[in-house]
């Protein structure tokens, strides 16, 4: 692949509308651009995710992590040239056998759980967190322009591994899960 950015800063973007792949020029607020955003900032997110694993050697874990971050990039690649189709059904099938497989050692939750037990842990869930608010503004913008292939389906998919992944890396760090505790009634 050639370079793609000769200059980082265009102008082309001072008053607030920036440009799509198909050529279109939208608000900074668009929904699409929310979305982009969205997606982008889990895939930091994640980013960070896996340099505590790495430094942890969770090296399962990273091994079907590290590949999401990819698929972000062709997610935000598909919400920024709407014509362009990268992610499929394969992708998402991939998640579901890493999902069954940590949950057959897991065992079934019993209880709700707090984001919370390490510093690795919270950052699992920071990042399922921003999987949800990200298939929050695809879902925003699918209904007004709607999405297709695989893309909704995978970043559903995504939040509910890295829920399952919190899970995992707390058992492998010999830390136990923090449960919800009800408030007391008065």
């Amino acid at each position: 692949m050639g370079f793609r950015l000769s200059k980082i800063y265009t102008r082309t973007g001072d008053k607030g509308e920036t440009g799509l792949g198909d050529g279109r020029r939208v608000p900074k607020d668009h929904p699409r651009i929310e979305a982009i955003g969205e997606v982008d900032s889990l895939n930091s997110q994640l980013g960070l995710l896996l340099a505590g694993l790495a430094d942890q050697r969770l090296d399962e874990l990273s091994e079907v992590l590290a590949p999401c971050q990819h698929r972000l990039f062709d997610l935000g690649g598909e919400l920024a040239m709407p014509t362009y189709q990268a992610l499929n059904s394969a992708e998402v099938e991939r998640l579901e056998a890493a999902i069954d497989r940590w949950n057959e050692e897991l065992g079934p939750l019993e209880n709700f759980i707090l984001p919370s037990g390490s510093a690795l842990i919270a950052q699992a869930h920071v990042c399922r967190s921003l999987a949800r608010s990200a298939e929050r503004r695809c879902q925003q913008l699918n209904s007004i322009e709607p999405l297709a292939g695989a893309g909704l389906a995978y970043i559903n998919r995504l939040s509910d591994l890295l829920f399952v992944a919190a899970r995992l890396i707390a058992r492998r760090q010999g830390v136990a899960e923090v449960l919800w505790q009800a408030a007391a009634k008065p």
